[in-house]
């Protein structure tokens, strides 16, 4: 591991915006992340696979009312988003260190009100290890509200069509589906929309600049 790795990972453990999954205090968390960590009532939302937490800074600037959790395994990447975050002195964005295969270990019954997808792995190889497959969907419900949403950012044909395919075979609700995001917001003067979406990635700018076509969808699972 390199230098640089090392210094994050040492260095998050002094943020105070950062929960690690090895900490103790986690399992009083569960079930009371708003009053015990953000202090408030805000919705909770959650970013999964969050990498740099962009989505995580970007909707906590943007929406201060709300709660926003990242949620990775990689320090290093967490790193950035939660050193962003605490130079903005956003209160109300946090990082959890942890897989999300363990996601459900964290968060307490209809605690969560809305969960990000953004351009999570496609596992071509694994559908089961999709974060939109059953066995994840499965975890959500044990924390997502009744009519909670679950948001789809994606490059990824595979991702995308594998996740309408659950929609329809699992009766969830679609609430929202633009196969080409950017075409659409084009004609769309949703500013609540257009301020959303005009956050962007690492990944995403890259798959950008290669010429992918972004894809996005809205679903409910109750």
């Amino acid at each position: 591991m390199g230098k640089d790795k090392l210094r994050r990972f040492e260095a998050i453990k002094s943020f105070e915006n950062v929960h690690e999954h090895s900490l103790d205090h986690l399992s009083e968390i569960k079930g009371h992340w708003n009053e015990r960590v953000f202090k408030n009532s805000g919705k909770l939302i959650l970013e999964l696979g969050c990498g740099k937490g962009e989505y995580s800074v970007g909707l906590g600037e943007l929406y201060p009312d709300n709660n926003y959790v990242g949620v990775d395994l990689k320090g290093n990447r967490i790193y950035i988003g939660a050193k962003i975050a605490l130079e903005k002195e956003l209160k109300n964005v946090a990082f959890l260190r942890t897989r999300i295969d363990f996601i459900d270990d964290y968060f307490g019954e209809n605690e969560v009100d809305e969960i990000w997808l953004t351009f999570s792995d496609p596992q071509p190889n694994k559908p089961r290890k999709r974060l939109t497959s059953t066995l994840f969907i499965n975890r959500y419900r044990k924390f997502l509200k009744p009519a909670g949403l679950i948001h789809l950012k994606t490059d990824s044909e595979l991702l995308y069509e594998s996740t309408l395919e659950e929609i329809t075979t699992n009766n969830y609700c679609l609430i929202d589906n633009k196969p080409d995001l950017y075409a659409a917001l084009a004609t769309n003067e949703n500013r609540d929309e257009q301020a959303i979406f005009s956050i962007k990635t690492h990944y995403e700018n890259a798959f950008v600049k290669r010429g992918h076509t972004i894809k996005y969808c809205c679903f409910t699972i109750n």
